[in-house]
């Protein structure tokens, strides 16, 4: 079991890796050796993840998710293959433990008193000035 929070731990059963060749470092061995990582994480079909968290971490895996709900992170950044499971792994956790926290609830407030006389003070000096751009009408 992996622990995400105190109330979501997923199976490893849950999770797909798949070992790609990765460009970037790892000299001759880069072209024989499949060091990159690619992780598979079905968010939708998870029983571990709650629904509301399901969402939030759909939102936020953007181009990462599949149209089947799938949430796909490569990592190829190391140079072997372990590092880049575990850095795979913890992204996934990361980007879980994100998505378990709830936004604030925005509260509607209304402006200040010297908000409002500051809008209002620089409407004036504004109209004054475009006032003062005009030509002058002389009485006739």
């Amino acid at each position: 079991m992996i622990e995400i929070t105190d109330d979501i731990s997923i199976a490893e059963q849950e999770l797909q890796w798949e070992f790609i060749r990765s460009s970037g470092p790892g000299g001759q061995n880069v072209n024989k050796v499949s060091t990159a990582v690619q992780l598979r994480f079905d968010v939708k079909h998870s029983p571990s993840v709650p629904d509301d968290v399901k969402k939030r971490l759909i939102r936020l895996a953007g181009r990462r998710m599949t149209r089947e709900g799938e949430l796909i992170i490569e990592a190829r950044q190391y140079r072997y293959q372990e590092r880049n499971r575990q850095d795979a792994l913890k992204r996934l956790i990361e980007l879980i433990r994100k998505a378990a926290q709830k936004p604030k609830i925005r509260l509607k407030t209304n402006p200040t008193l010297s908000s409002r006389v500051k809008r209002l003070e620089s409407k004036r000096r504004k109209g004054e000035k475009k006032r003062l751009r005009q030509r002058i009408r002389y009485l006739e």
